[in-house]
Formats: C-alpha cells, sequence, structure tokens
C-alpha cells in the first residue's frame, strides 16, 4: 500500500534564496478509506525531514488515527529517521498527519568546471571497489548506487541510457558540468504530466514515452549516471513554490518532490533537480534518501483486509519566522 508519487511541475520553480536561513512549517497529510475494513496494517513512514548540515529539524509530530497498537522510531540503513506502526483493531480509514518546523540554510555548491573529469571519477569508484585502490569510507557509501535497484533497472536498456547521457558527457568533461547538463536535457526534452505513468512504470517507459513526473524524472537521471559507471542516488522532500501572481497561498495545494545527487570524489555528494533543471536551495527541504524511491516512499505497508481503497494526500509548505536561539518551535 502506497500513497501518490512525489510530484512538482516543472512550470513551478523554486522560490528565490533569502537570508541565510528559511523557516518552513511543512504538513503532510494522507488519508486512506478502505471499501471494506481492514483488520491488521503494518506501516513504514518516511515523513520525518532529515537533519543535515544546511537543514535543522526544529520541531516534528506525527499524528496517526486510529491509534497505532505498536509504534517505534529508528534510522533506517540509509540513516533516514522512520516510524514503525501496527494497526490490530478493524478500521475502515486511516489518517497520517506529519508537522515539521524545518530551517533550511543556503547552500553554495561547487563550480562545476571545478569538478575533476567524469571519467576520472567513474574510475576512482570502480578501481576503489575493485579493491585495485584503497576504499575510502565515502567510496564505500558511494558504491551502494552505482549499481541497479527495483526502481532503476539495468538490464539492456543500460546502453541506451549510457548514450543519451553520452550528449552531455563528452570526453573530459567535468563531472558536474557534464551532470548539470544533463538535467537541463531531462528538462528540455521531457513533458511534466501527472496523468501518465503511476508508481509501476518502469523508466524504460518514460524514456520512450518522453513524459512522466519528477519521480519519473530523477529515475531517469539516475539511470543514466549509473548507466556510466557514476554514483547517483534519489532524494525525496519539498519544493516550496510561488502561488501566481495576486493569489494567496494554497492549503494543501503543494506536493512531494524528488531530485537527484551525484558523487564526485573529493567533493562528495552534489544534488540537481531535473524537473526545473536547477540545483536545489532554500526552497528544497529534504526528507530522505536512497537508491530510488522505493527506499523512501513517505508511507508504505502491507494491509489484511480492505479490497480497494482510495487515498488522499495534501501537502503544505509555509514559510515562518525562524524560532528565537535555543527555542524548539512547536508545531501548531
Amino acid at each position: 500500500m502506497q500513497p501518490p508519487r512525489a510530484e512538482k511541475p516543472s512550470a513551478s520553480a523554486p522560490a528565490a534564496a533569502g537570508p541565510s536561513e528559511q523557516c518552513y512549517e511543512i504538513t503532510h497529510d494522507t488519508t486512506y478509506r478502505y471499501a471494506s475494513p481492514v483488520l491488521l496494517s503494518q506501516q513504514i513512514a518516511h515523513l520525518s525531514p532529515r537533519a543535515m548540515p544546511r537543514q535543522r529539524l526544529f520541531a516534528h509530530r506525527l499524528a496517526i488515527s486510529p491509534e497505532p497498537s505498536t509504534r517505534s522510531e529508528r534510522l533506517d540503513f540509509f540513516g533516514n529517521p522512520t516510524t514503525r506502526f501496527g494497526l490490530y483493531v478493524p478500521h475502515e480509514r486511516l489518517s497520517v498527519q506529519a508537522v515539521s518546523v524545518v530551517g533550511v540554510q543556503t547552500q553554495d555548491w561547487p563550480e562545476p568546471a571545478q569538478s575533476l573529469p567524469w571519467e576520472a571519477a567513474r574510475d576512482h569508484l570502480r578501481d576503489a571497489l575493485s579493491g585495485h585502490a584503497p576504499l575510502q569510507v565515502d567510496a564505500r557509501d558511494a558504491g551502494q548506487y552505482r549499481f541497479a535497484s527495483p526502481f532503476v533497472q539495468l538490464g539492456e536498456e543500460t546502453a541506451t541510457y549510457a548514450a543519451y547521457a553520452a550528449r552531455c558527457f563528452t570526453p573530459g568533461r567535468p563531472l558536474l558540468e557534464a551532470a548539470q547538463a544533463l538535467s537541463s536535457l531531462i528538462h528540455a526534452e521531457f513533458r511534466f504530466d501527472p496523468a501518465a505513468t503511476s508508481v509501476a512504470t518502469p523508466v524504460a517507459e518514460v524514456f520512450a514515452e518522453r513524459h512522466g513526473v519528477c519521480q519519473d524524472f530523477s529515475h531517469l537521471m539516475i539511470a543514466c549516471l549509473r548507466a556510466l559507471g557514476l554514483a547517483a542516488r534519489y532524494l525525496s522532500g519539498y519544493l516550496l513554490t510561488e502561488p501566481p501572481p495576486g493569489q494567496s497561498r494554497l492549503i494543501g495545494a503543494d506536493a512531494s518532490h524528488a531530485w537527484v545527487a551525484v558523487w564526485c570524489p573529493g567533493i562528495g555528494w552534489v544534488e540537481f533537480d531535473p524537473t526545473n533543471a536547477v540545483q536545489p536551495a532554500q526552497g528544497h527541504v529534504t526528507l530522505a534518501w536512497g537508491r530510488d524511491y522505493g527506499d523512501v516512499c513517505p508511507l508504505r505497508g502491507v494491509i489484511l483486509g480492505g479490497a480497494s481503497h482510495a487515498v488522499d494526500v495534501a501537502v503544505t509548505v509555509m514559510p515562518v519566522p525562524l524560532p528565537a536561539s535555543g527555542e524548539r518551535h512547536a508545531p501548531a
């Protein structure tokens, strides 16, 4: 059981960078309605934003109805905060509301042209993982994002993705410059269409049909990077967008978002948003990262009973004042 995917139209550009740190209150509501009672439900939620050098979590609250029979918090394999809960009483409705207060600092990404050639980055990772060079901790972590994963299959299409990426990854081109060009290429050649794909749509179909949503574009960019032997991971989160001129921000009108990070030796992970052809700034709030969407789905699990179901998701990203020094901001 999974809610709708992360989506955000490319027409909605990120808000311009403001002060050194911007604070947001994010409300993420998910409601399942079942055609018949669910007798048992086991769920995992990725709904608490990560604490990171450029991102501070001031407060977080996860309200679940009906009240879970069991509930626990832990970090998953990738270091993402997760909540696991079980419902062992019959229910025809499940509501999960996450309210988070997050501060996001300005991000100064490295100058793309100053990164090493992309072939050197590929070879560095390959040699480290094969034992022909010292295996550094960051290379060991990056290595797991170099291979196929459930939502990013690399089979007979690998050569196709590599050929597409080769339009940007020309010989000797700096890695980050090429990755930035690939992000812009996907933005230019693929049409955002929330009705065109589903969570199960393969990357190969997205590539052939040239349309999809931010999840699809992120998976495609990851497939292209991995096809070249590079390490790329999937990030989920939220994107602050500005309402049209003269209109107020609508409660529940926002959505989840997705983007990509590529690993560059000597620099680390550098992020790109192919849906908007930008590098994430203060308007991007990170929830979690993993190999692909399946690792970071906001809410997933298994149920016994329920027959068919309908799901409603509403997300609101609202700028709020930064809490005073040392103060914890309580979600409304």
